[in-house]
């Protein structure tokens, strides 16, 4: 059975506890390599950021009445602030302004609920959507390039790394076939895939289980309670715009992958992510949104059910929260592995992007979607792989939250299709 023939398990439909179990470990483990990176970046507890996703995606799915198949990582937008605060005022005070930005999330929540969002219509045509969903996919091509090819030096540099190469090209290889096959091997191709890279790996001595060891069975998380600071708060809280900016991009993109029209939903979907973030803050854990590299899952398998995110979030609560050798496993799963699979569930978003233009026949000898496109998709892009963000005061704008600007005041100054074709 080729890819395209495969059955569709739809947002509402359910299926046997044999079968979402591999298919949840699959969200939880293409979560988990960015997930941990923010808090390994920020200083913060890794295991604590697993058990917030864990618990963020469980709260998500409450809030929008179990409609929306999504899951909820560790937000890299907030790296820079809490770096920022955690170097002056402590980690701690950091995490009042990751409690507030979910506040930020709620506020926006209720006034697009007062508002309405006849206005998303009007200033995101799918000329624009589809434009964001190429960015999404393409602008995260550069950290899926980094993890299959690059290894990182002791002097801070990186280098080619040719070993690294070979098995993030096996497991990429792995993925594609996977994915084309029918039965349970199309449906859990990402979880196959990394099950073989891992395999490659062990005898080239790219895995080391020296942490596994180390790593105690059953453990309670290290979990630390914010301390308000105002200054910290200022500076955190927010980024929340930028995120919500993100966070409607990604609730657009998986409903044109869903075949859902999901901009009713928006209050709720921005109400749940704002919940778990402050319940993230609460506990020590980094602020959390929806994540591409699930949305690359859903395009590949075709399984959109909301039940598998369910165990997603209950397997990364259970692991992150209260089995620490399990995360260590988890954990030293080598970079070239999951850069394999990115490279395949990252440009899957860019492609349904470009699907998504064919479907609403968007016409290219228009000038306004002509212009619209290439702006977005080129400063979007452009930013993204070469890791530029614009300052604003004590946070930045990133590329792309900036193509989505960029491409929202374009479509409300551009003359409309019926002047243009005059």
């Amino acid at each position: 059975m080729s890819s395209h023939e495969r059955e569709v398990i739809g947002v509402d439909d359910r299926v046997s506890v044999g079968c979402a179990i591999p298919l949840g470990i699959q969200h939880m483990m293409s979560m988990f390599g960015s997930t941990v990176l923010v808090p390994v970046l920020t200083g913060l507890d890794p295991n604590v950021a697993i058990m917030c996703s864990g618990i963020g995606t469980i709260c998500y799915l409450l809030v929008t009445g179990n409609k929306i198949p999504s899951y909820l990582g560790s937000s890299f937008a907030f790296i820079s602030p809490i770096l920022a605060v955690g170097a002056t005022q402590g980690l701690d005070a950091a995490m009042s302004g990751v409690v507030v930005a979910g506040l930020v999330f709620l506020a926006v929540a209720g006034i697009v609920r007062l508002a309405g969002t006849g206005w998303i219509d009007r200033l995101l045509p799918p000329v624009l959507v589809a434009s964001v969903m190429v960015v999404i996919g393409v602008g995260l091509s550069a950290t899926a390039v980094d993890m299959a090819f690059m290894q990182d030096l002791p002097d801070g540099t990186s280098a080619f790394y040719g070993l690294g190469a070979v098995v993030a090209a096996i497991t990429l290889v792995a993925a594609v076939v996977f994915s084309s096959m029918g039965g349970i091997f199309g449906t859990i191709p990402v979880l196959l895939a990394i099950i073989v890279g891992y395999v490659v790996s062990v005898p080239l001595g790219l895995v080391d289980f020296a942490p596994v060891a180390e790593a105690a069975w059953i453990g309670l998380p290290n979990i630390s309670a914010p301390r308000f600071d105002v200054g910290a708060i200022a500076l955190v809280a927010p980024v929340a715009i930028v995120v919500v900016i993100e966070h409607i991009g990604h609730l657009l993109a998986v409903g044109e992958i869903v075949g859902k029209d999901y901009r009713e939903m928006l209050p709720r979907s921005l109400a749940g992510d704002g919940i778990s973030t402050m319940i993230s803050g609460f506990l020590g854990g980094p602020p959390t949104t929806t994540y591409a590299e699930n949305i690359g899952v859903m395009s590949v398998t075709r399984v959109y059910s909301t039940q598998i995110f369910w165990y997603a979030g209950g397997f990364a609560l259970v692991i992150g929260g209260f089995c620490p050798k399990l995360a260590a496993l988890i954990q030293s799963i080598p970079s070239p592995v999951m850069g394999g699979v990115c490279l395949l569930l990252f440009g899957l978003i860019a492609s349904n992007g470009l699907r998504m233009l064919v479907s609403n026949k968007v016409d290219f000898d228009v000038n306004r979607n002509l212009m619209i496109a290439s702006v977005v998709i080129i400063v979007g892009v452009g930013m993204e792989t070469s890791g530029i963000s614009i300052p604003i005061g004590d946070y930045t704008l990133p590329g792309m939250a900036t193509s989505a600007l960029a491409g929202i005041l374009l479509n409300l100054i551009l003359p409309g299709e019926r002047q243009e074709s005059r």
